[in-house]
């Protein structure tokens, strides 16, 4: 039975459209869609369909494009009531983890957003080094904050808690500058460094630099796969860090990491120093753009036998898609040129808003110019750590492809 509708003078009254995409599982409503909503800071709101009937409840964010983003279809919940639920979900997402974490293996992300049914809330695992963001202001409070770092606690019992930000996010959302000091911590003075391990490899980690929370845990089985494959003289176009570079570097008998940011290179080659024990090639880094170097390279007649193109995500916004595939296509248009046959390209995006047939049609037609019959051997998405829920299609961000270049 439908419920009672509810008064639109105490709700956020969405669209028609909105109110569909809720029903059909999303938790998103964007500016636009809002028809009606009750002048109020930031904080839980019920939400109701144009006709009054309630949809549940909801963050609200009076900055945002996403001004809502759905947390139960209870259109009752209270702050009071959201922070025990904010604890159980908090720890069904760390317990759902715990099998991913092996022997060589102690980072992941711990909590991915809408996928945990935590929307606007990210944490991630480095060793005995947790660190959580909050991107939404309807999050941006101490209440919450005590919240989240108890259930880390008492869940983790990691040796420091730190909170970082976005700097974009943090504008668009009007957030408060988070905390210099950790959050917590178990040790009279507080390590903001560590080393984390991946399929075995050890990685610097510094919770105050880095993108985003600090590395690409997303990659990780997708490190792991490409090492399976790699061979000979290997080449990893924007290495940030070195991930694929050092995976590559126990298969393979050369490698070179390029990339345009010396500070990222200052790190791989730290983290190269660390596991140089445990690989069998020789690895050089070059600091460069990588469209220039490699237009340069694969004119020049330069070949390799891997290559590995990881590129930032292109396209943040629809309007960005054409530019995007017109900078994979290059990309990849480049390195097959330079693969010897009988080599492996492992292509990557992180787009969203390019979709998997774009990005399939937009390597196809590198090929297609650069005349290498291409056969398809994975297609890879991003670690289970960071799960995609089916009605929610901004969780399936990542694509990866594994080709032989004949």
């Amino acid at each position: 039975m439908p419920r009672e509708p509810i008064s639109p003078s105490t709700v956020a009254v969405v669209s028609r459209r909105a109110a569909d995409r809720l029903r059909a599982g999303h938790v998103w409503v964007y500016r636009s869609d809002i028809e009606h909503a009750v002048e109020m800071d930031a904080g839980l709101i019920p939400v109701a369909d144009h006709r009054g009937f309630p949809l549940g409840t909801a963050l609200w964010s009076p900055t945002s494009q996403i001004a809502l983003r759905l947390l139960t279809s209870d259109p009752h919940l209270t702050q009071q009531a959201w922070l025990p639920l904010l604890d159980q979900r908090l720890r069904q997402a760390i317990q759902l983890r715990a099998g991913m974490l092996e022997e060589g293996t102690d980072a992941c992300r711990l909590v991915f957003s809408e996928a945990d049914q935590l929307p606007g809330l990210i944490v991630d695992r480095y060793g005995d080094l947790i660190l959580f963001e909050i991107l939404t202001k309807a999050l941006d409070r101490e209440d919450v904050r005590d919240t989240i770092v108890q259930a880390l606690r008492s869940e983790l019992q990691p040796l420091t808690i730190v909170e970082r930000s976005d700097s974009r996010i943090q504008e668009l959302e009007q957030l408060s500058e988070p905390a210099e000091a950790p959050l917590y911590t178990a040790e009279p003075i507080p390590q903001l460094t560590t080393i984390f391990h991946l399929n075995g490899l050890a990685f610097h980690y510094d919770a105050n630099a880095g993108q985003k929370t600090g590395a690409f845990l997303d990659q990780r089985l997708n490190y792991a796969a490409a090492e399976r494959y790699a061979r000979g003289e290997a080449l990893d176009v924007c290495t940030y860090q070195g991930g694929f570079a050092l995976h590559l570097a126990r298969s393979c008998t050369q490698v070179t990491g390029i990339d345009a940011s010396r500070a990222a290179l200052e790190v791989a080659e730290e983290n190269l120093e660390v596991n140089r024990h445990r690989l069998q090639a020789a690895v050089e880094w070059i600091e460069a753009n990588a469209f220039d170097l490699l237009r340069d390279w694969s004119t020049a007649g330069k070949t390799f036998d891997t290559v590995v193109l990881d590129p930032p995500a292109f396209a943040k916004s629809k309007r960005a898609v054409a530019g995007a595939l017109r900078g994979y296509k290059e990309l990849n248009l480049r390195a097959l040129k330079m693969l010897r046959p009988g080599g492996t390209l492992v292509t990557c995006s992180c787009s969203h808003h390019v979709s998997w047939d774009e990005f399939h049609g937009v390597v196809a037609a590198a090929a297609g110019d650069a005349q290498r019959r291409v056969r398809l051997l994975e297609r890879r998405e991003a670690a289970p750590d960071h799960p995609v829920v089916l009605n929610i299609p901004e969780t399936e961000y990542f694509k990866c492809l594994i080709l032989q270049v004949d």
